[in-house]
């Protein structure tokens, strides 16, 4: 069913009594081209461009819970490409550009909104870091814009300007950054994805992944054995323990990022706000609600909830920022579990088993990564090649020491 303004008023004048699931509920087969494990915004995309780029539509996606219950809807929700390293700055330039034709490409509203980012910064270092940050966008082909104290007051006069601990003296305005709704980027491809045939086997854990002389022949699952040439473990905080099954070691740990939402608001947040002196984001959603959320909780773990201190150290980021934000009233808070790699930048890699292929490392970075996650690991997938702009995601990076570290921070999982 193709959704359109037409369909949506037919049905609203015939008691919406004609639509359709959105996608099939199938039984596993036995055999398949490709599996992917993990039925995320990552894994999902990954076998929408399987079938629409290179024509594999014998795959199946394993989602151990329901689509999408994952980080793709556990997070802040924000889209940027305002990357600095070489091998970062391409690839999320690359996602950016999906981006903007995905609701065409989907035939389906992911509201998608470019409404800028504006990226704050406190002292004489931060604004000439940031002016080489927005130079190197630029010269990467994405937008940037220097903004003085003055042109971030026009933009965001609701700050607080009077500061002296945290003076706002200026910021990196990113117009086609902006926000996407979280949800609708899973059902949107898990709906395009089926469309062209593949599987979206929902409530099938993968317990096991069967190895024959170095090759992977398929994976065990709480629905039985299922047959596959290719795997692909697209697990985000999971990764650990999915490549486990492998006898893989991952340099990677899980921590727990909170995002919080307030009550409905009138419009008052038109942006996307970063806070340069503590780690703090925020905007605000097209129900009311402002969205935003700041550190890891900074210890591993599995549990998709933070703890109070680092809800406290959030509250008091923002009452620094905007004191009026203590008006509003929270309604609820949640947490993704992180896949946080050493450099905090991603892996998009062959492992050292034959037809095993890996997609993790996301940090803060994987809900904008979305569709050139999947359009990279597809393109990985199908030819056995590393696509342009993923070329630096290798694995053996961390041997070898040629890291991607973004933010200067060192080989340290917690502070990416």
């Amino acid at each position: 069913m193709r959704y359109s303004g037409l369909k949506v008023i037919t049905e609203g004048l015939f008691g919406n009594k004609g639509w359709k699931p959105a996608w099939r509920d199938p039984a596993p087969k036995a055999e398949y081209d490709a599996v992917i494990i993990g039925g995320g915004g990552h894994g999902l995309s990954t076998a929408y461009y399987l079938a629409k780029n290179h024509g594999i539509t014998n795959v199946a996606v394993l989602e151990k819970g329901y689509l999408g219950g994952g980080n793709v809807g556990r997070n802040t929700t924000i889209v940027r490409a305002n990357y600095f390293l070489p091998g970062n700055s391409e690839f999320y330039s690359h996602s950016l550009k999906l981006w903007e034709g995905l609701e065409a490409d989907l035939n389906y509203n992911v509201m998608h909104s470019q409404r800028g980012l504006i990226n704050l910064f406190h002292s004489d270092g931060q604004r000439d870091a940031f002016a080489r940050r927005g130079n190197a966008m630029i010269n990467q082909g994405d937008d940037a814009i220097l903004l003085d104290r003055e042109g971030v007051r026009e933009h965001l006069p609701y700050l607080d300007f009077e500061q002296t601990r945290f003076p706002i003296y200026g910021g990196l305005l990113h117009p086609r950054g902006g926000s996407a709704r979280h949800d609708a980027v899973a059902w949107g491809y898990a709906r395009g994805a089926d469309r062209r045939g593949v599987d979206l086997i929902q409530n099938c854990e993968v317990t096991g992944i069967d190895i024959e002389n170095g090759v992977v022949k398929g994976v065990q699952t709480t629905r039985g054995a299922i047959r596959a040439k290719k795997v692909g473990i697209v697990v985000a905080g999971r990764s650990s323990q999915v490549a486990a099954m492998a006898g893989m070691r991952l340099p990677i740990e899980s921590h727990v990022l909170q995002a919080f939402v307030t009550e409905g608001l009138k419009p008052v947040i038109d942006h996307v706000v970063s806070f340069g002196m503590g780690h703090f984001y925020i905007s605000q959603s097209d129900k009311g609600g402002l969205v935003f959320g700041g550190d890891l909780d900074f210890y591993a773990s599995y549990a998709a909830r933070g703890n109070l201190p680092m809800v406290e150290h959030v509250m008091e980021a923002g009452m620094t920022l905007m004191p009026m934000i203590g008006r509003a009233k929270v309604l609820r808070s949640w947490g993704g579990i992180m896949d946080m790699s050493p450099d905090g930048s991603p892996v998009i890699d062959k492992t050292h088993v034959e037809g095993l292929f890996l997609d993790c490392g996301w940090n803060y970075g994987g809900f904008k990564a979305v569709p050139a996650s999947g359009w990279c690991m597809a393109h990985l997938m199908a030819t056995g090649e590393s696509h342009e702009v993923a070329r630096k995601f290798r694995l053996d990076r961390f041997a070898t020491g040629h890291l991607l570290d973004e933010e200067g921070t060192g080989s340290q999982h917690n502070l990416h």
